[in-house]
Formats: structure tokens, sequence, C-alpha cells
């Protein structure tokens, strides 16, 4: 007797939806929160009422605020509960060191492969930045900013460096939205980004490397007031 042996099949692209778990969407939401500044840095997070406001039971609740926790958006504190991270100028120091490592990294990746279509990317962004500043829109202005860091890592094809990126985008925005005030709604911050766009046409990469650095060392200074624990000497600089 012959055993017929079922044909070969390759893995089909077709498979069954996953639904996202009420955790994630309890963490996504929550994330989103923190991250606009609904949630102030330093906020306690209580099960009774965050339970009360998603509407869900706090079995739910609790692994996603687990996972914040993990991603370091969350705090515990013995005997007290759930809070925010605050902001701290050693967290903002590193914060900017981590994204300065890198976007400057993704300049570079950048002006490799396609820095001409990375620089018509970033520059159809800053004309919306430049559309919210005329109408004097800070936080279009913000939200405009965060887009325009995550085009130009995009651009660097590096799926390392995009999930990298992305692991840091909510404190990001955070310090962005912190910054708000201390930003001029104006062609001065406009430019600066204008500027480190036609980098990449220029095809000059220490420049572009310069002006990354440059704007990562200005938000720390608007952010902590100093420019204690600088991210590193400009490049081409010689050593004190």
């Amino acid at each position: 007797m012959t055993t017929q042996i079922p044909p070969a099949t390759t893995p089909s692209a077709i498979r069954p939806v996953q639904r996202e778990s009420t955790p994630s969407i309890v963490a996504a939401q929550i994330r989103e929160a923190i991250a606009s500044g609904e949630v102030a840095p330093g906020s306690q997070l209580g099960e009774v009422e965050y339970a009360h406001r998603l509407g869900v039971s706090r079995g739910p609740l609790r692994e996603g605020l687990q996972r914040l926790t993990q991603e370091g958006l969350l705090v515990s504190h013995r005997n007290r509960g759930l809070f925010v991270i605050e902001m701290t100028d050693d967290r903002v120091r590193d914060l900017y060191l981590a994204r300065s490592a890198v976007e400057r990294a993704a300049g570079d990746r950048i002006h490799e492969t396609r820095p001409q279509k990375a620089t018509e990317a970033l520059l159809r962004v800053v004309e919306d930045m430049a559309a919210a500043a005329s109408e004097g829109d800070v936080r279009a202005v913000s939200t405009a900013d965060i887009h325009f860091h995550q085009v130009l890592v995009d651009h660097a094809d590096s799926p390392q460096l995009s999930r990298f990126h992305a692991t840091l985008l909510t404190e990001t925005r955070m310090c962005i939205h912190l910054l708000e005030p201390t930003y001029a709604v104006d062609e001065a911050r406009v430019g600066e980004h204008r500027e480190i766009a036609r980098s990449f046409a220029a095809g000059d990469a220490r420049q572009t490397d310069a002006l990354l650095l440059h704007h990562m060392r200005d938000a720390v200074q608007r952010l902590t007031g100093s420019s204690r624990g600088s991210l590193g000497p400009e490049p081409g600089a010689q050593p004190s």
C-alpha cells in the first residue's frame, strides 16, 4: 500500500487577524495621554480611577500599566503606587544623548543611500511646520517637529534604528510638549529644520552631523537651563 504524501505548501500570506488585546489598548491609550501631556509628569495613576475612565476591569488595566512600567514611562513607589516619570535634567540629557546617536547614525546612512529623497520628504514636513507657524499653532508645529525626526530616521532604511527611535518617541514627545512655551513659533525654529533637510541635498555629511548635534544640544539647554552634560564635542573640534 502506497502512502500518499500531501504536496508541499508554502505559508499563506492570508492569516487570521489578530485582535489587539485589552492590555495593549490600555497601554496605548495611556502612553498617548502621557506623550501629549494630558497626563502630566509625576502624576499618580490610580487603578480605580483609570479602570473607570477606560471602562475595563482592573486585571487588564494592571497588565497594561505593567507594560508601561517596563518601557520606563511609569515608576512604582513602594506603598504609594504608580507614577508617571518626571523629566529630570539627567533623564533629559540621557534621552537626547540616545536620540543624538540614533539620528546622527541615520543621517550618515542617508548620505550613503538616498539623500535627495530624504531632502524632498523632509522639506515637505518643513512646509507643514511653516504653515502651522504662520498661524501661531504651537501644538501643530510641535507635531511637525516630531514627524520631521521620524521621517529622517525612516529614510535611513534601517529597521534597527527605526526600532530604537520608536522606543524614544514617547519621552521625546513629553520633552517637546514641555518645550512648547520656550519655542518662538517663527522662522527660527522652522529654519533650523530646513537647514538640516537641505544639508542632505548639499551632500555634506559633516554639516548634517553638526546641525543635528546643535539641534539636540539646543533642546537640552532649554529643557535643563544648562549646557552641563553635553552630547559630545562639535564635529571637527579640537580636544581641550
